[in-house]
């Protein structure tokens, strides 16, 4: 991260701690009242104005431009070979965004998201802002909770980017009509669409889980390297033990298990099914370190 946006997010917490960032000086702090939401604008100010964050979401909306570019220039596309739904993309330019999905949501999603969400608390540590943040009324519970959800926020603005620079550039490169579902049926383009926005928003809430354990390990160090390093870690032993069959008693618990399951909302009619149990999944790891996140952080001695 480069001084200036250092020095911008600094600005920012001290605005929000009631400080006057030039001369450190207490101003009157806002009311308690609605300085939840004063915060969280912040901090959701602060994270899509960082050049890291802008970085992430470009190279994030490469992969469906590189995908449709390689396909275009490519003779021809084999049916069953690489990512699903890569071969349909030549009959309908909508699919370069869901094969977009297929390929970034083993590595580059939970690279990215591992990056912002081990960076929310250490990252603030590491910069000496966090105890000017502390100094806000809203508290130490509050702030966690306006980090995880600038966290989440990114998770969606991720899981966004991939679909709809993947429907931009398809639609450019390649014919776009009504689109053929897994099921057999056709819907028209609308239609698919809405169920584009569907598969992003199943994408976002399969990270959050990851986004949580991100937060908790971004809790025991202000090293923030350290606390991404792990998070982005732990996503792959999550998908490796998913992978192995000796462990199939284990795989339902895994908050990866269910990242490719968005396949039922390409069916007619859509179920809903694995929709739910992977919001499920996710609260469940949410709640867990969420609350091991919290229990560090409100012992956490951040002041000396």
């Amino acid at each position: 991260m480069s001084t200036t946006e250092n020095a911008s997010g600094a600005e920012s917490s001290a605005i929000t701690a009631g400080l006057h960032p030039s001369s450190g000086e207490s101003v009157a702090p806002a009311p308690r009242r609605g300085v939840g939401w004063a915060l969280l604008a912040s901090e959701l100010s602060v994270l899509f104005r960082r050049r890291r964050t802008i970085a992430l979401l470009a190279a994030l909306a490469a992969i469906p431009i590189l995908i449709a570019v390689a396909i275009r220039l490519s003779s021809s596309t084999r049916a069953g070979r690489g990512p699903a739904f890569l071969d349909q993309i030549t009959q309908n330019g909508l699919f370069v965004g869901v094969a977009a999905l297929v390929v970034a949501i083993p590595l580059f999603l939970p690279l990215t998201i591992g990056v912002v969400a081990g960076d929310t608390i250490a990252g603030e540590a590491s910069h000496g802002t966090l105890r000017y943040l502390l100094m806000a009324p809203a508290g130490r519970a509050r702030l966690l909770l306006v980090k995880f959800a600038g966290a989440a926020a990114f998770c969606v603005a991720a899981a966004l980017t991939v679909v709809v620079a993947g429907t931009l550039i398809g639609a450019l490169l390649f014919p776009v009509g009504p689109v053929p579902l897994l099921s057999g049926d056709t819907v028209s383009v609308g239609e698919a669409l809405l169920r584009f926005l569907a598969i992003a928003a199943f994408v976002a809430i399969s990270m959050l889980g990851m986004s949580a354990i991100g937060l908790f390990f971004s809790t025991l160090t202000s090293v923030p390297v350290g606390a991404m390093a792990t998070t982005i870690a732990f996503a792959v032993a999550s998908q490796i033990l998913d992978a192995l069959p000796q462990v199939a008693w284990l795989h339902p618990w895994l908050f990866s298990h269910q990242w490719l399951g968005f396949a039922d909302l390409l069916r007619q009619p859509i179920s809903w099914q694995t929709f739910g149990d992977n919001a499920v999944l996710q609260a469940g790891y949410v709640v867990v370190f969420g609350a091991l996140a919290l229990a560090r952080f409100l012992t956490k001695d951040v002041l000396s």
